[in-house]
């Protein structure tokens, strides 16, 4: 006979990551941090080039931080947890770039030009 004050606690199928991806991901971060580092202070490439790069690789830490952190993949499981990242990402750029309209047409139509 079960104890009625022993609750059972299941699984909601949320996969928690191993050492290994943990290890994957943070050895990642760390190498693209340093060659993003590395792109600033050795100026061996003209500046738009180098913000272009940069980019590139902030776009890939982020990758590798939802993938190997946060466990987002496209497993059934984590439909809502993907919905969720897309609609925050979605409302970024809606407030960010209504943003940087708002300013560019200001700047444009201000009386001192």
């Amino acid at each position: 006979m079960q104890n009625p004050n022993v609750h059972v606690v299941k699984s909601s199928g949320a996969s928690h990551g191993s050492l290994g991806s943990y290890i994957v991901g943070f050895v990642l971060s760390v190498i693209l941090t340093i060659a993003s580092f590395l792109i600033v202070t050795e100026h061996g490439m003209a500046t738009s080039t180098a913000i272009a790069v940069i980019a590139a690789l902030a776009l890939v830490q982020v990758v590798v931080h939802l993938v190997c952190f946060l466990h987002m993949n496209a497993s059934s499981q984590q439909k809502w947890n993907v919905m969720a990242f897309g609609f925050t990402v979605m409302t970024a750029v809606i407030l960010i770039g209504g943003s940087v309209w708002i300013m560019h047409n200001v700047s444009i139509n201000m009386m001192s030009r």
